[in-house]
């Protein structure tokens, strides 16, 4: 199955690419044989409303993850201002505030051809580049922490997703009466997908205390774990995939992998794939086959949520 990482976020691109690779990609602000997501949008930078051709990405041959990669760009913060004042024009349906925001469908119908999944790895802003992709996505998911900042980050999703949707569709109503033909020939999304494109959440585990031995949750974690299934119901339910229940889309809870995680960036490689040479030792392969059973079981429970497995 050919996939393809889009990084919207440093994080995601430096962990798939070796460090002798990033300073290549960036050194001196990102040479142009390089492409990067920035690649894709500096005609939108630079003030046109369409994105550039098609663009070659880090190929998975070329890295531990085996994924293609569109790695992220410092510099797009300066496409983050285009979007935001794209969204206003679209307010006031204007006709590259429309084009602007559907960027990422744009990218989308380019590659399409070429590959089943495109993941976008996306930071927890809720800003203009958040939403144009989760208005251009088919699905999301959203990984939480055990902790009151992924409540409190989860009902902001569904107040601004909603609030979003709810000023695109309005706005393009408005728009098309005298400009159907624009919307056709530059292909403006008219249903939006995420509308019901929520599939699923993760919790990452906290870290269990010891007494005398005995390890023991932590009540006010606790706590928050209950809550969490009522507020991904509450703040998410008019997102979720048709016929997809709440306790389908508990993707499942992340195991605490200490070391683990840092070894894994290290090498620059999955945890499933880290080996000796990359410093596993010890009691960490025990770690990494729980890990294992864990994603395996993680990835079928979202392959069926998005139907890939139909």
């Amino acid at each position: 199955m050919a996939q393809l990482l889009a990084a919207a976020n440093s994080n995601a691109t430096q962990l798939v690419l070796s460090d002798d690779r990033c300073q290549e990609i960036y050194r001196n602000g990102g040479a142009a044989e390089f492409s990067t997501l920035l690649t894709v949008m500096r005609p939108i930078s630079e003030g046109d409303a369409s994105i550039a051709p098609a663009t070659t990405p880090e190929l998975s041959s070329q890295n531990r993850f085996g994924v293609d990669l569109l790695p992220d760009h410092p510099a797009m913060s300066v496409v983050e201002d285009r979007l935001s004042t794209a969204w206003n024009d679209l307010r006031g349906a204007q006709a590259g505030g429309f084009r602007i925001t559907n960027w990422f469908p744009q990218l989308l119908s380019q590659i399409r051809s070429r590959y089943d999944v495109v993941v976008v790895d996306l930071g927890p802003s809720l800003g203009p580049l958040t939403r144009s992709v989760l208005l251009g996505c088919e699905f999301f998911v959203t990984p939480m922490g055990c902790d009151i900042f992924s409540i409190v980050g989860i009902r902001n999703i569904g107040q601004w997703l909603a609030r979003w949707i709810e000023d695109y569709e309005r706005f393009l109503e408005h728009f098309r009466r005298d400009n159907a033909e624009v919307i056709t020939r530059y292909g403006i999304q008219e249903q939006l997908s995420v509308k019901h494109g929520f599939v699923g959440y993760t919790v990452l585990q906290y870290i269990t205390k010891s007494r005398q031995g005995e390890r023991r949750a932590t009540a006010a974690f606790e706590e928050i774990l209950g809550q969490i299934p009522g507020v991904v119901r509450d703040s998410l339910g008019t997102f979720f995939k048709e016929g997809l229940s709440l306790q389908q889309s508990h993707l499942g809870d992340i195991p605490n992998l200490y070391s683990l995680i840092p070894l894994a960036q290290s090498a620059h490689a999955p945890i499933t794939s880290l080996q000796s040479q990359d410093g596993l030792a010890g009691g960490q392969y025990k770690q990494q086959e729980v890990y294992a059973d864990f994603i395996e079981t993680v990835g079928n429970r979202l392959a069926i949520n998005i139907g890939l497995n139909a």
